[in-house]
């Protein structure tokens, strides 16, 4: 039986909580405009990778996390398919994620590299596949999109979605094909919080996940703000904004090897934030906030 509760809606973004116990963390769900259910917190896998990455991913997939976010161009697919192997979960539980690469964009190369991530994997599908950047200089992100599409057709994906996505780029999606992401994956942490964005994303029945959503590199942890409302919330800093993340409506995807990390960014759907808390943090942010000033305008992955 599920249940709603509602320390879970945000915005237009509502959380279903599975009935669980006490002391067992369960993560929420949002739904997609595909009708598919995704965790609302998930756990970034950039750099697990190797013996060490399986034996992190697997402690994380017994914390509790269900999501787990990977990439082609990780190179961890490969670490990613055994953890789930070896974490005793049923592949059902689980909701797993990967994406193209730029230099794969074509058709033809697109539909192959899907079919290549499954092999590394493991896997028979994949949950929700993603087109990590738009490329715009190479003009082929259109023609990624209906691979995509096709992939999501053929029972290779079950949701297909981008990475990193301006409103000019959704629209051309839109426009060619008729057919919005199901997810929008962008940087977004307190120093660079998106909300024009993220407005845009959800206008559009978009669901937005950030990536570096601690931004931990840039010393955002540190701000006293921040440590403020973790003293009276009780809470450490790092829970407190990733339960901004979750009030704002986006899904945020930190990254960690260590246990106890991990076991604290998943505890973070037991309190609220004030309004006053809320806009304190909105207040971090900065017009220049980009950790390494991507700008999915003109930068270039492949």
């Amino acid at each position: 039986m599920l249940q709603e509760t509602a320390i879970g809606r945000a915005h237009n973004f509502i959380l279903i909580y599975p009935e669980t116990a006490m002391h067992e963390i369960r993560i929420p769900e949002t739904t997609l405009n595909d009708g598919r259910t995704m965790p609302a917190l998930g756990l970034g896998t950039y750099k697990l990778n190797g013996s060490a990455g399986v034996e992190a991913l697997v402690r994380g997939i017994d914390a509790g996390y269900r999501l787990l976010d990977s990439a082609f161009n990780y190179e961890n697919e490969g670490a990613l398919g055994q953890a789930v192997r070896r974490a005793g979960v049923d592949r059902e539980e689980l909701f797993l994620v990967s994406k193209l690469p730029g230099r794969h964009q074509r058709r033809e190369e697109a539909l192959r590299t899907v079919e290549e991530s499954l092999y590394r994997a493991g896997l028979d599908y994949w949950d929700l596949y993603l087109i990590h950047w738009p490329n715009p200089k190479q003009g082929l992100f259109v023609e990624a999109w209906r691979a995509l599409l096709e992939a999501r057709e053929r029972g290779l994906i079950r949701s297909a979605g981008v990475c990193n996505f301006l409103p000019v780029h959704l629209d051309a999606l839109v426009r060619e094909t008729g057919t919005p992401p199901a997810v929008n994956q962008v940087e977004l942490h307190p120093y660079f919080s998106q909300k024009e964005q993220v407005a845009f994303d959800r206008r559009h029945g978009i669901v937005t996940q950030a990536w570096s959503p601690l931004a931990r590199t840039n010393n955002v942890l540190k701000e006293k703000a921040l440590r403020e409302i973790a003293e009276v919330t009780g809470k450490t800093v790092s829970q407190v904004v990733l339960r901004w993340h979750v009030q704002s409506g986006t899904v945020p995807l930190p990254k960690s090897a260590s246990p106890e990390r991990q076991a604290e960014n998943l505890d973070v759907f037991n309190f609220e934030l004030c309004d006053a808390d809320m806009a304190a943090i909105d207040a971090l942010t900065r017009p220049d906030g980009r950790l390494k000033g991507q700008d999915p305008a003109v930068y270039e992955e492949f």
